[in-house]
């Protein structure tokens, strides 16, 4: 097999590839009779059809796109290989010229990953700004508990107060007509915790039970519903009932309660111990970011744009997924935000995620850096914690699916790379 290697623009080359006449016949007399062993011609039972037969039957050009179809995936490998490409997509074929008894004549375009030109990488000097953990996280915390090992009673003697829960009915208007889904009987909200319309809860306020009155708001220019988005509404409410929160006493008792603790002194010590692993843990996330971003920033790599396209349809992708598990649609947010600020905003991202990738990778090469199938394992017991799966299910799922394994591979891989990074340069924590 001859070839002639002509380099493109856009790290592309063009390869004219010359198969002998003699390997030409004998992928296209295979495909004759793979043919023929699927399809029935009168007169001979499957396979045994002579080679003119099946063409007179089938057609020679369907034998050669079955030959090819066939011959392309070794011939581009063996074009790889001997050339020693490091290809990042599928071969393109632009042109064949195939004819029986002649040589086989193939004009292909292969994309190749873009040269990587490190800085320095290593022994680099990083300041960070190290994690600040709030004065009053700790009582926070102890709050917390308490809170969500709070009673409700129920009050009958007096107003309502923002700290209350209330159960009530509602029934809203816009412009004097009904909202649709916009009512509700019985509807129970948490004054101090109310996700509604911003200043609908503080109107719930100072009420008595059974009082009826109407709460005055207006919707955020921003809402996802396009028709109510910025308009005033009227909503009719009634207070049924009102329920106030009494908070266990933070003691030993209520310490035995929640956890393995004998006193409350275990308990804040437990909880202080999180909050310095947070610390911790933040501090060395921080410190992987800085120091992978200057890695980045002093490497040098000139990325086609068809890399870029492919990352951002990704992107759009995975947005897309987004958005269906949040109850929205790809419309509703071009509608909302506008399709060339969202795409625009991917691009960037996608640019970055190709670099990024592109300078672990040349990393991981330089540095001899591979991954192992403890490391592939490390990974998985990672994810299946993560979405409460076991291991084993989890492999076997994704087994059907080789483009979901190959990414864990890499992601794994770039743990290692990150791991590396981290060792080998220093970090001044401010």
């Amino acid at each position: 097999m001859e070839t002639k290697i002509e380099k493109l623009p856009e790290n592309m080359v063009k390869v004219e590839i010359e198969v002998p006449a003699k390997d030409a016949a004998n992928y296209y007399n295979n495909a004759a009779k793979r043919i023929a062993q699927y399809v029935n011609i009168p007169g001979f039972r499957k396979g045994k059809a002579p080679r003119n037969v099946v063409e007179q039957h089938i057609g020679v050009e369907k034998i050669k796109y079955e030959a090819l179809e066939n011959a392309l995936p070794k011939i581009f490998s063996d074009v790889i290989r001997d050339n020693k490409f490091d290809v990042v997509t599928q071969p393109y074929v632009e042109s064949y010229n195939y004819q029986v008894g002649q040589e086989m004549k193939i004009v292909a375009k292969l994309e190749l990953r873009p040269e990587v030109t490190l800085g320095e990488y290593k022994n680099l000097t990083i300041d960070v700004d190290g994690y600040k953990t709030p004065e009053d996280a700790l009582q926070k915390s102890l709050d917390n508990l308490l809170e969500r090992s709070a009673t409700t009673v129920v009050v009958t003697d007096r107003k309502t107060e923002n700290t209350d829960i209330i159960v009530f009915d509602f029934e809203g208007f816009v412009n004097g007509e009904k909202i649709e889904h916009g009512d509700a009987k019985n509807y129970q909200m948490d004054l101090a915790h109310s996700s509604f319309i911003p200043g609908f809860a503080e109107q719930l306020s100072g009420r008595t039970l059974g009082e009826e009155f109407d709460v005055n708001v207006t919707f955020p220019e921003e809402y996802h519903e396009k028709k109510l988005a910025g308009q005033p509404a009227v909503f009719k409410c009634k207070i049924n009932e009102i329920k106030t929160k009494v908070l266990p006493e933070l003691n030993d008792e209520f310490a035995q309660k929640v956890g393995p603790f004998k006193t409350v002194d275990d308990l804040k010590a437990d909880i202080q111990s999180y909050l310095d692993k947070q610390k911790e843990d933040t501090d060395r996330t921080n410190s992987e970011k800085a120091i992978f971003e200057k890695v980045v920033s002093n490497a040098n790599v000139d990325i086609q744009q068809s890399m870029i396209d492919r990352e951002t349809d990704e992107l759009i992708a995975e947005y897309k997924q987004k958005l269906q598990m949040q109850g929205f649609t790809w419309e509703q947010a071009v509608e909302a935000q506008g399709y060339n600020q969202i795409v625009d905003g991917l691009k960037e991202d996608a640019a970055m995620r190709v670099k990024n990738s592109l300078v672990l990778d040349k990393i991981a090469k330089e540095e001899n850096i591979t991954l192992s199938q403890e490391d592939f394992s490390t990974k998985l017991s990672e994810l299946s914690r993560m979405y409460q799966m076991d291991a084993n299910s989890m492999l076997k799922q994704l087994s059907q699916n080789p483009n979901v394994l190959n990414a864990i591979s890499h992601q794994a891989l770039n743990d290692k790379v990150s791991q590396f990074l981290y060792e080998n340069n220093k970090v001044n924590i401010k």
